[in-house]
C-alpha cells in the first residue's frame, strides 16, 4: 500500500484525486479547511506548520506522492489570499514534506494553470515570490492588482519554482511535475462564472475541443504523473486545457 498526501481535497479536482487513490486501496492523507483528515488554513504560516507536522505524524515512513491542489481563483476579493494559498502554501508544504518524499523516492504533482504562461505579468510581484521569498511584500503589492493577474502570477511563480527545484530534487530521487489545467468545471470555476466581472471573461475563453474540462479528466493525468508509467517525466508542465494554450501560443512550447 502506498501513501499519498493532498491539499484541497474537499471539492473539485482534489476530491476526485482523493477518490481515485482511495479506490486503488492506497492511503491518502487529506488537508483542507473543511472535510479533511487535517484541517488547516494554508494562507497562514501557522496553518502550513499544522499541516506539515500532522502529515509527518501520519506518514512517518515517508510519502509516495504529494499533490498540493489547494488553490483560490481570481474572483476572490482579497488578492493577497490568492498569493498566500496558491504560491506560498503550495511551496512551503512541498518543502516541508521533502524529507518524507525522499524516504520513498516519491513524486510531486503541482496543480498550476494554463494561465501560468500568460505574458505581461507584474515582474515585481513574481520577484517577491520567486526570488525574494517575501510573502509580506508580495501580499502588499498584489492588493493593487486585479484578481486575474494575481491568480496567473501565483501559478507562474509556482511553475517556475518547480522547474528550478527539479534537478536537485531528482538527484535525491524525487520527481516533480506540474499539471496546467484549463477551465475545469469545479466549484471554483462556478464561482468565477457567477462573478459579475470575471464570468463574462471565462465564458469568452476559447476551448478548441468545445467545452470546459471535468475533474475526472484532470485527475486522470495527475494519477498518470504519480505512477511508474511516468517515471521519465521530470520537470514537465502538462497542459490539460482542451487546446487553449496551443491556440494562444502556437509557436511556444
Amino acid at each position: 500500500m502506498k501513501t499519498y498526501a493532498i491539499t484541497g481535497s474537499a471539492t473539485g479536482i482534489g476530491a476526485e484525486v482523493k477518490k481515485r487513490i482511495a479506490e486503488c486501496g492506497d492511503k491518502i492523507i487529506t488537508v483542507d479547511i473543511k472535510a479533511a483528515d487535517i484541517i488547516a488554513d494554508l494562507s497562514t504560516p501557522e496553518g502550513r506548520e499544522i499541516a506539515i507536522e500532522a502529515i509527518h505524524k501520519e506518514a512517518p515512513d515517508g510519502l509516495d506522492g504529494f499533490i498540493p491542489c489547494a488553490g483560490l481563483g481570481p474572483q476572490v476579493p482579497d488578492t493577497a489570499l490568492v498569493i498566500s494559498v496558491n504560491y506560498f502554501g503550495a511551496k512551503v508544504l512541498t518543502e516541508g514534506l521533502k524529507a518524507l518524499l525522499v524516504k520513498k523516492k516519491g513524486t510531486v504533482v503541482m496543480v498550476v494553470s494554463n494561465s501560468a504562461s500568460f505574458p505581461g505579468l507584474n515582474p515585481d510581484l513574481i520577484k517577491f515570490m520567486l526570488e525574494d521569498n517575501d510573502e509580506e511584500a508580495a501580499c502588499k503589492l498584489v492588493k493593487t492588482i486585479d484578481g486575474a493577474t494575481a491568480y496567473a502570477a501565483s501559478k507562474q511563480a509556482l511553475t517556475r519554482w518547480m522547474r528550478r527545484q527539479t534537478p536537485g530534487w531528482a538527484g535525491e530521487g524525487v520527481r516533480m511535475n506540474a499539471i496546467a489545467p484549463g477551465a475545469t468545471m469545479t466549484p471554483l470555476l462556478q464561482e468565477g462564472l457567477e462573478h459579475p466581472v470575471f464570468g463574462e471573461g471565462i465564458r469568452s475563453f476559447t476551448v478548441p475541443t468545445g467545452d470546459f474540462g471535468t475533474p475526472e479528466q484532470i485527475a486522470s493525468v495527475i494519477l498518470f504523473l504519480l505512477s511508474e508509467q511516468a517515471s521519465f517525466c521530470c520537470g514537465s508542465v502538462f497542459f490539460v486545457d482542451g487546446g487553449t494554450d496551443a491556440l494562444l501560443r502556437p509557436d511556444e512550447f
